[in-house]
């Protein structure tokens, strides 16, 4: 893929989808979700699904450690997501901000990383509770990032439907 200067932060951004008339778009103003993200999003819910169903057949102590590995790969990609708004925030992505909103903007990107560490140190079902609230919290701070030009505008919808899958896998263990 091709950098290219010429979306409205005059940041670098990938091209790769065109408008109407051809014309290749920056990253940010996107609006169809970019296959390798679909793909690479879809195969990271899958240990969520795997573990939240087969623990569900496990007894005793394998039980635990499956749980307890879900909750570890939650607390991992709950960092990750983080670490998604520390990188655009960064970068620039999105209209310039003061030095007080940047430092609201990283300091939020720290916080997953910190609720998935906690999440860790709660016994379950409560940390697998706690995961699955945050990753729908999440969502509704990616969307309003979007909304605000702060995320790519495909962003939201490349993750509702794995927050649906990954907050019903942490909800289904849970409840075991």
């Amino acid at each position: 893929m091709r950098a290219a200067k010429g979306d409205a932060t005059g940041i670098e951004s990938g091209i790769e989808e065109t408008s109407a008339y051809g014309t290749p778009q920056p990253m940010s103003l996107q609006t169809r979700v970019p296959s390798a993200a679909k793909w690479l999003g879809a195969l990271g819910a899958i240990p969520f699904v795997f573990l939240a169903v087969t623990g569900h057949f496990l007894e005793g102590p394998t039980r635990g450690h499956a749980f307890f590995a879900l909750a570890a790969y939650g607390a991992v990609i709950l960092s990750f997501l983080g670490g998604i708004h520390w990188g655009l925030a960064i970068a620039g992505f999105g209209p310039r901000a003061n030095d007080e909103a940047s430092f609201r903007r990283l300091a939020f990107s720290v916080a997953p990383s910190l609720v998935g560490w906690g999440a860790l140190l709660v016994p379950p079902p409560s940390g697998l509770l706690l995961l699955a609230v945050a990753f729908v919290w999440l969502l509704v701070f990616d969307s309003q990032a979007s909304r605000k030009a702060q995320a790519p505008a495909w962003y939201p919808r490349l993750r509702r439907p794995l927050t649906l899958a990954v907050a019903a896998s942490l909800t289904f263990a849970a409840l075991a």
